[in-house]
This record gives C-alpha cells, structure tokens and sequence, in this order.
C-alpha cells in the first residue's frame, strides 16, 4: 500500500469513527465543486475554515476579499512574501502582528515545499499559483498528496495572463470562501478601471504605437528580465504600446540579450523594483520615498550600456512596484503604463488615486509608499 494510500485511509477512518453516516453525507453534499484556473474540478468545503497559501503573496489577493481580518483563517504560508517582499511583509507586519506566527511550510522556491509542514497546519482549502513560481505546480507530487489527504486545491492565475485570468480568479475565490459579493465587487472596480483606458484608446481610433522595454527586478540580477507573451506583456498591450519582448520570449517571463535591446532602441525604459532602500534595484513599494524611489530608478536606469537606449537618454524612465506582475493590483499598472505610453491622451488620468481607492475600499493596510514613478525629462 502507498503512503498515498495509508494517508486516505486513514482520513477515511477517522471521519467514519467520528460522524455518524447522516452527517456524511450532509458534509458530501454541501461540498461544492468548482473548476480551477488549471481546468480541474476540485470539491471545495462549504465552510473553509483554514487556509493554505502555496505562494505567501497571495494574502495580497485573499486581503481583497477578506477584509479588515485577512489572517483569520491563514492556517500557514510559503516564505515568498516574508523573503521576496520585505516592504510588502513589513506593512502588513505592522497592522497585523499575528502575521510573525502564521507557521512557514516552505521557502522561496517550489522545491522548499513541504507536504510534512502543510498537513500539521490542517488545511480545509489550499490556495495555489498555476506560474509555480514559488509553491507547487499543478502537476506536482505535492499537490497530489494534498489531495490524498483530502485538502482541497485550487489554482488561480494573477501572473501568466493577468488580464483574461483575473477576474474568473477573484470569482472562483469569492466562491471557495464563500466571499461572492466581495469578490463581485473589486471585480467591477477592477473592471471600470480597465475601461478607463481602453475605453479611452478606443475613442480616439488609430494611434502610433510607442515600443517600451520593461526590465523587469532592474539591478538585482543579469541583465535583462523582461515579459513576454503575457504578464506585463498583456498589460503593455492593453495600454497601447509594443513590448519589444514581444515574440522573442516565448513564455511569461524571460530573458532578452542586451544586443537586442539596443537595436530596439524602444521609446519606453520601465524598470520594476521591490526591496527597501540599500538592498539593491529600484526602491518601490510601501515603505519607500519619492526620494528613493528617484535615485535608485536613476541608478538602474544608467547602468551601462543600457544607459545608450534613446528612452534613457530622453528621460523617458520610469519605476514599476514588482508585485505588480502577480497581483491584481495590476490595474494601476495598466493605468501607469498608458500615462506613460499616451501622456496627452491619459494626462488626467491618475493611477495614485486609482490606488487610493483601492486601498481605502478593499484593503486592510495603508495605501503607503511609492508605486510607480518617473523621472524628469
């Protein structure tokens, strides 16, 4: 007999011993089932009452439905947002203390996952990415021995293709955690957020295209990380501009030559950014300053040779929050990027105030920091 097995017998047993066969099949049909982002049919329990998060950083999308108590049912995490998003961890740190003992079951890295460390936790529901990033892919032996053990997965999808993805993301979570109306409702905020500018786009018919190149963690690794087909690709899209990524990485996310960005030479330079001042890269996100966020885009931006580019060159620059790419705070990204893609076109659009209101109307955290900036022509 496999440990897979042994795991489901041992379930099975303990809930026959523990309920009578009325209350079973009660529980049988309460459970709801539900297709993931993965295109799996997964039983999710009527009432989730503790949850996994295969990447940490999804307590950006669960905060979006749960409120003013986002940890409440966060029965562990992956370390993704405690070691890969320090300004992100250190905000949500300082209004939810708890958060310090919310129990680790893995590292940065898909490969640190520990099944071992995900069922001490007891998990009704486990929430995880379909990049498989940071936490297992649907594929994985871990995934399978979850649902050996009888935990609930699903996927959701905010990184690989953000603008398609979502939205049925946001409502198959509203769904598993029985938050429908929250979710109905940051999806048509997030919707009227998009149709500010395509609707935009739209009216004022055939427009010039302008080239942008987006260098993606500028500084803090080889040069140079950029979107591909989706990701901030989509996004770029969406905004009226051309990713000189565009049919060279195949996937999400890749890497362009450095050759090749010279001769595009694009009209755009954006670079994206994360960690606290004095920890490399550009300097976005919660508790960063106009300041910071200035010098280290600078900095980033005239690292040779990419300081040759026209765009650089121009002034043309400008910093992107990193987290943007995997989470659907994306929309003030695709209002960021059409500003700066179409200034005269989307001159009174303002992506600080689209995030204002987000913050104010779905998130339990301040609207701190610095989330997209430019520097001065």
């Amino acid at each position: 007999m496999t440990h897979r097995d042994l795991l489901r017998r041992a379930r099975r047993g303990l809930l026959l011993g523990l309920l009578p066969l009325g209350l079973l099949c009660s529980a049988a049909a309460s459970a709801a089932t539900l297709t993931d982002l993965a295109g799996r049919q997964v039983q999710v329990p009527d009432k989730v009452e503790r949850i996994l998060l295969g990447e940490g950083r999804m307590i950006y999308s669960l905060s979006l439905l749960e409120g003013k108590h986002p940890f409440a049912r966060v029965a562990g995490w992956q370390g993704d947002f405690r070691g890969l998003d320090v300004q992100g961890y250190g905000a949500f740190h300082r209004a939810f203390p708890e958060a310090e003992k919310i129990p680790l079951v893995g590292g940065t890295s898909a490969d640190t996952f520990s099944v071992e460390k995900a069922l001490a936790v007891h998990p009704d529901l486990a929430i995880m990415a379909l990049s498989g990033g940071h936490g297992p892919s649907p594929d994985s032996e871990a995934v399978k021995q979850l649902e050996a053990a009888g935990v609930a997965v699903v996927f959701v999808d905010f990184s690989n293709h953000p603008l398609s993805n979502t939205v049925p993301s946001m409502r198959l979570l509203g769904q598993a955690l029985g938050r429908e109306q929250q979710a109905q409702a940051f999806i048509d905020f997030y919707q009227r957020s998009l149709a500010r500018v395509t609707d935009t786009l739209a009216q004022a018919g055939q427009l010039e295209q302008p080239t942008i190149f987006i260098d993606m963690l500028a500084g803090l690794q080889e040069c140079c990380g950029s979107p591909g087909t989706g990701n901030f690709g989509e996004m770029i899209k969406l905004a009226g501009g051309r990713n000189i990524a565009d049919g060279r990485i195949p996937g999400p996310i890749g890497t362009l030559n450095v050759e090749y960005i010279l001769s595009s030479d694009p009209d755009v330079y954006v670079a994206t950014g994360v960690f606290a001042a004095g920890q490399g890269g550009v300097t976005l996100g919660y508790s960063a300053t106009l300041q910071q966020a200035h010098d280290s885009l600078r900095q980033a931006a005239q690292r040779p040779p990419l300081n040759e580019l026209r765009a650089v060159r121009q002034g043309n620059v400008h910093g992107l929050w990193h987290i943007f790419y995997d989470s659907p705070e994306h929309l003030v990204a695709v209002q960021a990027l059409a500003k700066w893609l179409h200034p005269q076109l989307f001159k009174d659009l303002d992506p600080d105030q689209t995030r204002r209101e987000l913050y104010q109307r779905f998130m339990p955290i301040p609207a701190s920091g610095v989330f997209a900036t430019s520097l001065a022509p």
